[in-house]
């Protein structure tokens, strides 16, 4: 792990924002509005996606991607400008959350001030012309991280920036080579000590996919040298699987549990039903039960929690990234109070003892929570099945930590019409 990683950040829910489509005018000032609602909600780090100008050459959409950046010293004009910017992070911090912004370090659009300013920064094809690993970004070109001048000019960049925020979410992190995180890291550990460090890990396909090629591409193992937190990648497809005929709980199960015997004792994994690369989640499953369920073992999960913009109204429709949308425009459903709720119940948890999962027979799973401190146990509906499962507890009445209702384990098992619960 990371020296500096605070476990403590297993605790955290991170809310992420993609400006343009968070409120309708699309700036700072208007999310200030929605800050106090959002800190009542539970949020302890607002993640806001790329606030710098945006690219023109190749330009997907209407706006164009905020992952094709243009100045990473600059604010993207539709939103504000850097006084704005300012205000907007002090008032996340009178409200005690933290705030954490977009690192996209593995490229940059075509016409970006590096680009025009520093050609020698970028990969270049056998032509000599820039270009980049994956052929479907065409809206970027991928920087070449041999020229340590192009880490000296990054790393002072994020310095400048950690004077603002409390730490970053690193885009496509496992491209960018693990010694400049290190170096990094370093650095601005100096500036901002304790800075918050998320990696977009990527999935295990598109690793072999980039080491087939010839590129480099780190694994989540490597990337907690650098990194406190990770994303779920490593296992998504088999998270997604749970929606398809193609795979099983039973299979994701294990796969949560290979990830606590795995890795190292202090890891911080970033659990997710959604983010803006993802459908949203409410349009993966049938009904409004099994959704309360899987929110209530998101929360349940050993590691840091993320909500994507909208995702408390149980949203269906998808936010265009390209151009102009509104990720409010399908309220289907207020689960704010419930949210809350599960919020409480997390802080509960004794994350440093042994988490593991368990499938039941497709529909439901039980988890645990076992160590000297504790003993806790987590039961969720999945499938909206009903009838009962086991539970490795004494017979007799509980406190759900979720409602403050009270439950019963009878004859071992558990009725699981009193799903989701958490006790013990």
């Amino acid at each position: 792990m990371a020296r500096q990683t605070n476990t403590r950040l297993r605790e955290k829910v991170i809310y992420s924002i993609f400006v343009r489509n968070h409120t309708k005018e699309g700036t700072f000032q208007a999310l200030e509005g929605d800050l106090d609602r959002l800190a009542a909600l539970g949020t302890d780090i607002i993640w806001l996606m790329p606030i710098h100008p945006i690219g023109e050459a190749g330009r997907k959409g209407t706006l164009g991607s905020p992952y094709a950046i243009r100045d990473f010293r600059g604010i993207n004009p539709e939103y504000g400008t850097l006084g704005d910017f300012m205000h907007l992070v002090g008032e996340i911090h009178k409200r005690g959350m933290k705030c954490i912004i977009d690192v996209v370090y593995n490229h940059t659009s075509p016409d970006s001030i590096l680009a025009t300013g520093h050609p020698e920064f970028f990969l270049r094809d056998e032509a000599g012309n820039p270009t980049r690993k994956v052929a479907d970004w065409s809206d970027v070109v991928d920087l070449d991280y041999s020229n340590r001048e192009l880490w000296k000019y990054q790393i002072e960049t994020l310095k400048i920036w950690a004077e603002i925020v409390d730490g970053f979410r690193c885009d496509v992190a496992s491209a960018v080579p693990l010694a400049f995180w290190r170096e990094a890291r370093e650095q601005v550990e100096r500036v901002r000590p304790g800075c918050i460090w998320l990696a977009e890990s990527v999935h295990a396909a598109h690793t072999m996919a980039m080491r087939r090629a010839g590129y480099y591409c780190a694994a989540d193992t490597e990337l907690y040298d650098a990194f406190d937190i990770t994303y779920d990648y490593d296992i998504w497809p088999y998270f997604e699987g749970c929606f398809q005929p193609t795979g099983t709980l039973r299979e994701y199960t294990a796969l949560v549990n290979f990830q606590e015997s795995e890795y190292p004792a202090g890891y911080v994994k970033l659990r997710c039903l959604e983010n803006h690369d993802q459908p949203r989640f409410a349009s993966r499953v049938d009904s409004d039960e099994a959704l309360r369920n899987w929110l209530a073992l998101l929360y349940f999960e050993k590691g840091t929690t993320l909500l994507y913009s909208g995702q408390e109204y149980a949203p269906r429709h998808r936010v265009d990234l390209f151009n102009a949308d509104d990720a409010y425009c399908d309220m289907r459903l207020d689960l704010q109070p419930y949210l809350k709720q599960l919020r409480q119940m997390k802080r509960t948890l004794p994350m440093s003892a042994c988490f593991q999962l368990e499938a039941v027979e497709e529909r439901a799973v039980v988890g645990c929570y076992d160590g000297p401190e504790a003993r806790v146990r987590g039961i969720f509906d999945l499938k909206n099945a009903g009838g009962s499962v086991a539970v490795d507890l004494p017979d007799g009445t509980y406190t759900d930590r979720i409602t403050g209702r009270e439950v019963t384990v009878s004859g071992g098992a558990f009725d699981l019409a009193q799903a989701p619960a958490v006790i013990g």
